[in-house]
């Protein structure tokens, strides 16, 4: 791969000025060989598989940092989905989950993703069991992220896994009540979740996938609004090419760290992933594009039409730099991991209602949305319906990320701390549809779905 001195110019200025940098460095590592009807056993086997796999890739992602200048924020890991693997009761499935942390700290790595089922047709034991244990294994551990993808296109919706899922998530945020529900940030709800996500929380290890493989998540927020705010009062062309051309050298270098990483590591590459990935730091903000672009406050109208403009160009863009392009790869709206968002809340630009129109068109969904305490299992549950249908019938990927705060109301700010950070407690309409979400059974699949 040949760079030239102004490319290679033009990237430093990106990373010491405009926030560029890998966000994350994913070692997805199959776990299919590790099942034993001997919890103990099977825990050990889990264990020592991780450590064997990734005991050297903080220490090669460091390298590479050294080597070519590119900060890699995150060294994370993704599993095979446990529900695959757990066929235990709840206390097994908490003592995988500690397994799990105890590998992410032999390692090193801030997060490890996979305490997961794939549920969107219906429930095996193993994967109900897994399910129920959720709020108690997020509970017993701090770097562990699960995720339920509970729809499909071809399957529709798994109605009995989003009931209990508005369950679920109360309970984990009970358990987590002295840090706001905190806990809740480590949970995803999935419609048409991809296999090579390298992004958490939502991130596994797809049975489609190689026995062990690197995929990488690059960013550049802060890039993407610097090249823009050049070709201000330009037409809407001019804007997409500039937006395209900067989201290709993002991902040349994300590319290139992969390429890099699977070398040393010895181990397949996967995908570079484009997502456009925010921070609560000032000037890494996908909301500022947004309000780059010519609108007033994210959430004004607009916005969708302009989020739209952006997620098609930025993927354009990539796909020119890489031929495996994978994951979400697209534009983040966590509302507390971007500062321009919250902002947008608290000024009352930005409700949930626009959040979910913003997510036919963007990456992943209703993410990071912290709601009142008070909030009812049955509206959680319906708030996630009404997202996974956004992604069953758009062929899509979609998500829910939401923390029902204990004790919090609508105004107040849950502090999250690091990449998490602040979430204004956002306002949810109240009216009942616990007779809609207690049917049971399954929303069956729409009729784009039979494409055979």
């Amino acid at each position: 791969m040949f760079f030239s001195a102004n490319e290679i110019a033009q990237t430093i200025r990106m990373i010491q000025k405009e926030h560029l940098d890998i966000r994350t460095v994913t070692m997805g590592i199959n776990l299919l060989d590790c099942s034993d009807s001997n919890i103990s056993v099977k825990c050990n086997k889990i264990y020592d598989k991780i450590c064997s796999s990734a005991g050297r890739l903080v220490p090669v992602c460091e390298e590479i940092e050294r080597k070519y200048g590119i900060p890699i924020v995150n060294k994370r890991i993704s599993v095979t989905p446990i529900g695959l693997i757990a066929n235990t009761d709840v206390d097994g499935c908490v003592k995988i989950a500690q397994a799990l942390e105890k590998a992410a700290d032999a390692t090193g790595v801030n997060f490890i993703g996979g305490y997961s089922a794939l549920v969107h047709k219906g429930y095996t034991k193993s994967e109900k069991t897994l399910v129920d244990s959720i709020p108690y294994a997020l509970d017993a551990t701090t770097k562990v992220c699960s995720s339920v993808n509970v729809g499909t296109t071809k399957a529709g919706i798994n109605m009995d896994a989003v009931r209990d899922l508005g369950i679920l998530i109360k309970k984990a945020a009970e358990l987590s009540a002295e840090s706001g529900g905190a806990n809740c940030a480590r949970l995803v709800v999935f419609a048409n979740a991809p296999e090579d996500n390298p992004f958490m929380a939502g991130a596994f290890h797809g049975v489609g996938e190689p026995e062990c493989v690197i995929n990488v998540g690059v960013s550049g927020p802060g890039v993407v609004k610097c090249a823009i705010e050049a070709v201000r009062g330009e037409d809407f062309t001019v804007l997409a090419e500039t937006i395209k051309k900067t989201a290709f050298k993002i991902t040349r270098m994300g590319q290139l760290v992969a390429q890099e990483a699977s070398r040393e590591l010895d181990i397949p590459f996967g995908i570079v992933d484009l997502s456009l990935a925010p921070t609560p730091a000032v000037g890494d903000s996908v909301a500022r594009i947004i309000e780059e672009m010519g609108i007033e406050r994210c959430g004004a109208p607009g916005t969708t039409a302009a989020l739209a403009l952006l997620n098609d160009a930025v993927k354009k863009g990539g796909l020119m730099a890489s031929s495996h392009v994978g994951g979400l790869s697209g534009a983040f709206i966590p509302v507390s991991e971007d500062e321009g968002m919250i902002e947008a809340v608290q000024t009352g630009a930005l409700s949930i209602e626009k959040l979910e129109a913003m997510t036919c068109v963007c990456s992943v969904g209703l993410d990071m949305i912290v709601v009142p305490g008070t909030t009812t299992a049955a509206t959680i549950s319906g708030i996630i319906a009404d997202e996974i249908a956004i992604g069953m019938v758009n062929t899509k990927t979609t998500a829910v990320r939401i923390i029902p705060a204990p004790g919090k109301n609508i105004g107040d700010v849950v502090e999250f701390g690091g990449l998490l950070g602040s979430g204004p407690v956002m306002s949810v309409k109240q009216y009942d549809c616990s007779s809609f979400i207690n049917r049971g059974g399954r929303l069956p699949a729409p009729l784009l779905s039979l494409r055979n």
